[in-house]
């Protein structure tokens, strides 16, 4: 049963460009100061300004720019009768916390359906790109389903669209747009900057499918109704991009995830038939070259590896990726690396990195970040399943926080602060470099 209508509802049935009307113009206050904060009002209203302006000067012949959005970038909801706005699971808490999260288990006969990127986290970038000269357009999709059908629905939709093409694409959208790019009879496509890209995986999937990834917990901790342990093995370990990806070659030397053996015998595992499609997926997506540049987080503690054992999983935290995507894993051969020190949510949000991302769709290089691979601290941390559960249980008052606590819990769901937790838990305990 669908709960009341909800500012996040009301931000499901408007678009990008509705948004930056409403920001130009100063209309419906309430409704964008509920969602995006005073400061981040008064940011994207000189955004949206500048965005109006540079139409107002150029309005014809623009450059098509699609912007394609990570995991869980996407909202997922029901329809609602009559004109009512629809109602998005994904990401509104109050359906959240009612337990309505089990409604975005995946299956052929579910009746979910995508709502429109979340503004929130890229809405600051489809401005600057718009005032930059762009016509930017979201692809928004269903990121429970796996990156070959994800890819296929992009590429008809950049023939439906018909027009060159560059493309921006944050974490999953990036494979989403590499799934695509392997498909004939497409436009043009000049430039593809790939922000926190997962190219080879990511111990975060891992993890989601343990229970022990922060997402995954700090949902359980909004839901009144079910654990981190049902909502994995109800919900999270039925979607399909979670088996895309785990982390493969370079990213995982020596261990195959795809194959059943690899995982601990005890506790949650994830489904062998889902497993077995999603491997060899790296052979389905095109390769890099001179159309690709990577910009991606550095300096992050970051898991870099794991280790099972019987019962849990032993992952090794390096400050060497953005807090999710490891370094090894967001390069691309073929494609120059820039770095930032940026967390992996944050990259679509990040002023520095916005802007580098106008100078590569303008030209082949920017000087804005570093390029090349920072050096790779020696430093390590272990950490089990078991110290995560333990740094991130319980569950949370939502109606006792303020509006700019909840903002900022959203804003930060993947973000491993849980870390600092579990290594007081663990007295901090460190390994050699060579341990891993």
């Amino acid at each position: 049963m669908p709960g009341p209508v909800s500012p996040y509802d009301r931000a499901a049935a408007l678009g990008p460009a509705q948004l930056e009307a409403l920001f130009a113009a100063g209309g419906e206050r309430e409704l964008l100061h509920d969602l995006f904060g005073a400061e981040g009002c008064t940011e994207l209203h000189a955004l949206a300004q500048a965005a109006r302006a540079s139409r107002q000067r150029h309005p014809r012949g623009r450059p098509r720019a699609w912007l394609l959005p990570g995991i869980m970038g996407t909202r997922l909801g029901l329809a609602r009768a009559a004109q009512a706005p629809p109602n998005a699971i994904w990401l509104d808490p109050a359906d959240l916390v009612a337990g309505r999260a089990t409604l975005l288990r995946r299956s052929p006969r579910d009746r979910v359906r995508t709502l429109g990127v979340i503004d929130q986290g890229y809405l600051k970038l489809w401005l600057r790109l718009a005032a930059a000269g762009y016509d930017p357009e979201y692809f928004g999709y269903d990121w429970r389903r796996g990156v070959a059908s994800l890819g296929a629905a992009f590429a008809a939709r950049l023939r439906a669209d018909g027009r060159p093409a560059s493309i921006v694409a944050h974490s999953l959208g990036g494979l989403v747009a590499r799934a695509a790019l392997r498909r004939a009879r497409l436009p043009p496509v000049a430039r593809v900057v790939l922000l926190g890209t997962p190219n080879l995986g990511s111990y975060a999937a891992v993890q989601a499918m343990r229970g022990s990834y922060a997402v995954v917990r700090r949902v359980a901790m909004l839901d009144r109704q079910h654990d981190a342990d049902r909502l994995t093995s109800e919900v999270f370990s039925t979607f399909d991009s979670l088996y895309d990806l785990l982390p493969a070659g370079a990213a995982a030397p020596g261990v195959d995830y795809h194959d059943p053996a690899s995982w601990p015998r005890a506790g949650l595992r994830p489904d062998a038939a889902r497993l077995a499609a999603a491997s060899g997926l790296g052979a389905r997506l095109a390769a890099g070259d001179a159309r690709f540049a990577v910009i991606a987080g550095s300096g992050a503690p970051t898991v870099t590896a794991a280790r099972a054992g019987r019962h849990e999983f032993t992952y090794t935290y390096r400050r060497d990726g953005d807090g999710t995507v490891p370094l090894d894993s967001a390069a691309l051969e073929g494609a120059p690396l820039y770095t930032a020190a940026v967390a992996h949510g944050l990259l679509p949000r990040d002023d520095l990195v916005i802007e580098a991302v106008v100078d590569l769709l303008r030209g082949t290089r920017t000087r804005r970040l570093r390029e090349g691979r920072p050096r790779a601290p020696a430093a390590a941390v272990e950490l089990g399943d078991r110290d995560l559960h333990a740094a991130l249980g319980g569950k949370l008052d939502w109606d006792a926080l303020t509006p700019e606590a909840r903002r900022h819990f959203l804003e930060n769901l993947n973000d491993p602060g849980p870390l600092r937790q579990a290594r007081a838990i663990r007295d901090g305990r460190r390994v050699p470099a060579a341990g891993t």
